[in-house]
């Protein structure tokens, strides 16, 4: 059996076939980039009906490629948090706001939760500008038409391909509206953000699957008898892909931006253990949440420093890296992008200090990434207090596929605990997939930085090497 597996990320959307132990199939991996609009202000947003079209660019190119042929499931895995305002048709009201979207603020006079701490303990979330507590009101008032309802960016474009499209369970706990107990939107959340009946998303049932329009089934037959699965948050699937699927292991992940997780089974219904103030609960699904803290920097770094620093390239970088001690570089504050919840500072936050006429572009690279590495460092130690252990890190994303120093950075910055490395840079997908076919305890099991973590060699085609931002 073959999965299509849809990467609904921040910086670009994928495509892949995998076979039946989620592997990918050889030169079946499309993908688009999605021109994220960021500005000075806190605007983080995607072009929805552009988002879709790249979509459908990829599903043609696999299809042309005869990638599709035997494809028996659909997997989807996608960023928390994002939302698009639509109107009565089903059009959208104006760009989709992302995780990255620092703008939002509470409605003049409004108060929060009567109790923020039962608050967060029921949703996983706080009354935020990242949630759609205070994003949905914030919509509202500045839409010059009349909001008739409320999607997320999977929503809207899984609607334009499939008969329904409800929203899953493990998107709907990136919301903050959802009691992640009963699976159910939350009275007290849904009155913060004002959503009245019919302005929510209907909630996928535990039984949901999806079917191709017959417009799009005739575009692509191989995809006509597929079953689309419901869509999972994409921290959820990278946990499930980096083979942390229990208490013992905690997934570090670097693609765009960066998080570390820690996944649990908690099926609906059952008590859900205490939550520290500083991090966030989510469902994975009916059966499964996932606890940690998020960070608006990763591959982005890089990224910013690629296109500012005049940074050498390939093998002439990872020489350079080389040579700076993996707790050193500048001092920085990473937080290029503002913080994540339940951080408030904006965006333009970052920081660059002691710097020299020494001081090389290299060594701000490093200094960037290390202070990742340090935040990281900071909040795996509170994760850890909910399971009164010490736990295995393991590293992952397409960030620190690409990055052997950065590797090393973050196995200095969380010893003495064990740290290892999931090599697959498609750790999403791959974890969508073998969600979509109930095999989360299948995925490859991590390696030993130590043995595996050599430079890549000076011949290796610049081409081929793993790009930072996922």
């Amino acid at each position: 059996m073959r999965i299509l597996a849809l990467d609904l990320g921040t910086s670009s959307v994928r495509g892949l076939v995998l076979d039946a132990d989620a592997e990918v199939l050889p030169g079946a991996l499309a993908r688009r980039r999605t021109g994220v609009n960021t500005t000075d202000h806190g605007a983080g947003t995607l072009d929805g009906p552009g988002y879709l079209a790249g979509l459908v660019e990829c599903l043609d190119e696999l299809g042309a490629g005869g990638h599709l042929r035997g494809v028996a499931r659909v997997a989807v895995c996608a960023q928390w948090h994002s939302v698009v305002p639509l109107d009565r048709r089903g059009a959208p009201l104006g760009p989709v706001l992302t995780w990255l979207d620092t703008r939002a603020v509470p409605p003049p006079g409004a108060v929060g939760p009567v109790d923020a701490d039962a608050f967060h303990q029921r949703t996983g979330a706080w009354w935020h500008r990242t949630y759609w507590s205070v994003r949905l009101p914030w919509l509202r008032e500045r839409s010059s038409v009349p909001v008739a309802r409320f999607a997320g960016l999977a929503e809207f474009v899984l609607a334009a391909l499939l008969t329904e499209a409800p929203m899953s369970i493990s998107l709907a706990s990136g919301t903050g509206l959802l009691d992640l107990r009963t699976l159910d939107w939350d009275a007290e959340a849904c009155e913060l953000a004002g959503a009245g009946p019919g302005e929510l998303p209907e909630l996928a049932p535990t039984s949901w699957s999806g079917r191709l329009r017959p417009e799009y089934a005739r575009r692509w037959p191989d995809l006509a008898g597929a079953r689309w699965q419901p869509p999972i948050g994409d921290g959820a699937a990278s946990n499930i892909g980096s083979a942390c699927v229990d208490g013992t292991r905690a997934a570090v992940t670097v693609g765009t931006s960066a998080a570390v997780r820690l996944m649990q089974a908690v099926p609906a219904g059952v008590p859900l253990p205490p939550l520290p103030e500083r991090l966030w609960r989510y469902r994975v699904d009916h059966g499964h949440v996932v606890t940690g803290a998020a960070y608006s920097s990763g591959g982005n770094l890089f990224a910013w420093a690629d296109r500012e620093l005049r940074l050498p390239s390939g093998a002439e970088l990872d020489a350079a890296l080389a040579r700076v001690p993996a707790d050193g570089g500048t001092p920085t504050d990473p937080r290029f992008g503002g913080d994540r919840p339940p951080g408030l500072a904006p965006a333009g936050s970052g920081r660059v200090g002691g710097l020299s006429f020494g001081t090389s572009a290299v060594e701000i690279l490093a200094g960037l990434m290390r202070g990742l590495c340090d935040q990281v460092a900071e909040d795996l130690t509170v994760l850890e207090s909910t399971v009164d252990r010490t736990v295995t890190a393991v590293l992952g994303g397409g960030a620190l596929a690409a990055s052997p120093w950065w590797r090393r950075a973050f196995g200095a910055a969380l010893a003495p605990r064990t740290v290892c490395w999931q090599p697959d840079p498609e750790i999403g997908a791959a974890g969508a997939a073998l969600a979509a076919v109930g095999r989360l305890t299948d995925a490859a099991e991590p390696v030993d930085i130590g043995r595996t973590d050599e430079p890549q060699p000076p011949t290796t085609p610049a081409s081929v090497r793993p790009a930072y931002p996922s």
